[in-house]
């Protein structure tokens, strides 16, 4: 079976072959994928394609890339991969670590991926050149993905901090610095996109070096782009970045980082060997389950699925182990050879959840299928939580917890796009916490559990906040002041980088921010803005329950927590939408924003009405009012009997409203 996969393999590979391509240039990564398919057909006698035996712990160099959106990691990804001969330049998809559909809409990294590349390098002093082993690792950008890039940091030693030439150090490049920083990573700076005509290294310099610290000579200058500097940037990585500190000698440990669920192998896990080694057939256990596994497969990302057979200290790599359960594989947990004893590994910190949203079927009878649906993604994605919940609108469903809007966003269009599901989700909450008379206190994440009229009164309550920080160029600071007021925020801190961009930190309610507070921001700063926040300790505030009712009947799922001060306001702004968005019937539709027994806000859909009158062509007119009072009837006991339909539309657009 071996053979057979390398045969084909080596078949695929001269496929593309061209006679006309350079070899000698050493940027060109088809000839550098010539002369690595070369080497791996010398070796494709022995056991296993690459022997990773070769590569003791003090030429292995993991190392991350880490950057604010757009600022240019994944296609300086490409760039390395390529100039290392891992994939050949110009073939295949460009950001070719971005494997989900999502990111490619989008033009975001989501899920972090893993490379691992091969690249001889010479130290001064030395006669010969080494082969080092270097394992990359690209992160998301955006503040909703910062799990991904803690977890992506625990496997590394060093990290690239990429920075925009021309658009400077901007709010996610400053939490990603302090996540490394945090780790205690090397970082090595490195400006990118120097061949803009906006680019300006030395402003960017003077950032650096004000805000972290960082020795304006230490940065790169690249343009991942046109090629520009990154011959620099591997030598950069192998003399600055420290080897793996794990002992080979030690029993095994390792780290799980992540996993997938693959239809023909089951669960795919992604793992750091930290001690020890790791061998196909090996019996391994996990701490944090206490359950024993057989290793079927095993290897490194070359940069897809490549098998080795074995793992050795401070490698990365892929397990397979024959589960088939998505809950088996704990992000964080320490595997180890079954009958020995290690001290398991610190992990990584819980993912704490941000936003709730209820998600339901379209189709109440396709409840099962969304059931698997959502497991086999949240193998992918284990920062979602999941639990049942039912609703008298909407029937069976889920309550689902993210970490932030964005993350919401892209985990309903992978249910879209990966499973085909169609799912109805409900307006996004924060959890609150309620104090009653008795002194007895509940944490509410749905509204609809919250009572309108319980028997023990509430006598206090709490919501998150979140510390942001905000970074805008200087002309937008009294827009951007007044926002944040209008949020109900409380400014922390105020300054600025240089002579045309601010520094802003202010405490906001998670509330007031998880639905469009970003794009306000982009609106009025015609897009300079960078956000970020890290949430915050709960604070007393004055909240109420807004209840939507349709003739009468509240409806569960658009139930909502509100400031009192905004109850009103948001209230009248749901009623408004709904209105639009809802069909007429044979009978009149009230909608009612209430507050308890206090309807605060209200609108009605007339009846479509038949023209019953239409057969008479005259006569007596106690006919026609007879015909009238009977149609009048008829529409109460409709009102009385029927059903409002409320559709899909309806509750997208209620996202809308802050």
């Amino acid at each position: 079976m071996g053979s057979l996969f390398r045969a084909s393999k080596t078949l695929k590979t001269r496929k593309y072959l061209s006679p006309s391509s350079s070899i000698n240039n050493p940027f060109d990564g088809f000839g550098s994928c010539l002369r690595y398919c070369s080497h791996s057909r010398q070796n494709s006698k022995e056991s296993a394609p690459i022997d990773l035996s070769r590569y003791p712990v003090e030429n292995i160099r993991n190392f991350s890339i880490i950057a604010h959106v757009d600022h240019g990691k994944s296609t300086l990804a490409d760039r390395l991969l390529e100039l290392t001969g891992t994939i050949k330049r110009g073939h295949g998809q460009p950001q070719y670590l971005d494997k989900l559909q999502v990111e490619r809409e989008r033009g975001i990294t989501v899920k972090a991926q893993t490379a691992t590349m091969f690249h001889k390098h010479k130290f001064r002093g030395c006669n010969e050149p080494s082969t080092f082993l270097l394992n990359l690792i690209d992160t998301p950008g955006h503040v909703d993905f910062s799990y991904e890039v803690s977890r992506s940091l625990a496997a590394c030693q060093g990290a690239l901090l990429v920075v925009d030439a021309a658009q400077g150090v901007q709010a996610q490049t400053v939490a990603n610095f302090y996540l490394a920083f945090e780790s205690n990573l090397t970082i090595i700076p490195v400006i990118n996109k120097i061949d803009q005509p906006t680019a300006d290294p030395d402003r960017v310099k003077a950032q650096l070096k004000s805000m972290f610290d960082l020795e304006p000579s230490d940065a790169l200058l690249t343009s991942a782009k046109t090629g520009q500097g990154l011959e620099h940037v591997l030598p950069a990585v192998i003399e600055r970045i420290p080897p793996p500190p794990g002992s080979s000698v030690s029993p095994l440990r390792m780290l799980l980082l992540d996993s997938y669920y693959d239809e023909y192998k089951g669960v795919i896990c992604h793992v750091a060997i930290v001690d020890g080694a790791l061998r196909k057939g090996d019996k391994i256990s996990s701490a944090a389950t206490g359950q024993a596994y057989e290793i079927l497969d095993v290897g490194i990302m070359h940069p897809e699925l490549t098998p080795t057979g074995v793992l050795l200290s401070g490698q990365v790599g892929y397990v397979v182990t024959g589960m088939r359960s998505t809950k088996e594989a704990r992000i964080g947990d320490t595997l180890y050879h079954t009958r020995t004893t290690v001290e398991p590994l610190p992990g990584f910190k819980p993912a704490k959840h941000m936003v709730f949203s209820g998600l339901y079927p379209a189709d109440g009878s396709d409840f099962e299928a969304l059931n698997h649906a959502i497991e086999r993604l949240t193998c992918n994605d284990a920062s979602v939580s999941i639990t049942k919940e039912s609703s008298t609108a909407l029937g069976l469903g889920f309550r689902c917890g993210f970490l932030g809007l964005l993350h919401m966003d892209v985990f309903h269009q992978r249910l879209e796009q990966e499973y085909g599901a169609h799912v109805i989700s409900t307006v996004p909450t924060v959890p609150y916490i309620f104090e009653y008379s008795d002194g007895s206190k509940v944490e509410v994440q749905n509204p609809a559990a919250l009572p309108s009229n319980p028997k023990k009164r509430v006598t206090a309550c709490w919501e998150p906040t979140v510390l942001a920080t905000i970074i805008i160029p200087s002309e937008y600071v009294g827009p951007v002041i007044t926002l944040c007021s209008e949020r109900r925020g409380h400014q922390l801190e105020y300054s600025f980088i240089d002579s045309q961009r601010a520094f802003m930190k202010y405490r906001l309610p998670l509330r007031e921010i998880v639905v469009d507070f970003y794009n306000e921001l982009k609106s009025i700063t015609s897009g300079y803005a960078s956000f970020d926040y890290e949430d915050s300790e709960y604070q007393h505030s004055d909240l109420v329950k807004l209840d939507i009712l349709l003739n009468g009947q509240p409806v569960d799922a658009m139930a909502t927590i509100v400031h009192n001060l905004k109850a009103q306001r948001v209230g009248r702004e749901l009623v408004d939408k709904l209105k639009k968005f809802i069909d007429r019937q044979m009978f009149e539709i009230t909608i009612q924003a209430a507050i308890g027994s206090k309807v605060i806000a209200r609108e009605t859909i007339s009846a479509m009405r038949k023209n019953v009158l239409a057969k008479c062509y005259g006569g007596d007119i106690t006919r026609k009012r007879k015909l009238l009072e009977k149609q009048k009837e008829g529409k109460k006991r409709m009102k009385r009997v029927g059903s409002v339909d409320i559709p899909q539309e309806a509750f997208h657009q209620l996202l809308k409203v802050s």
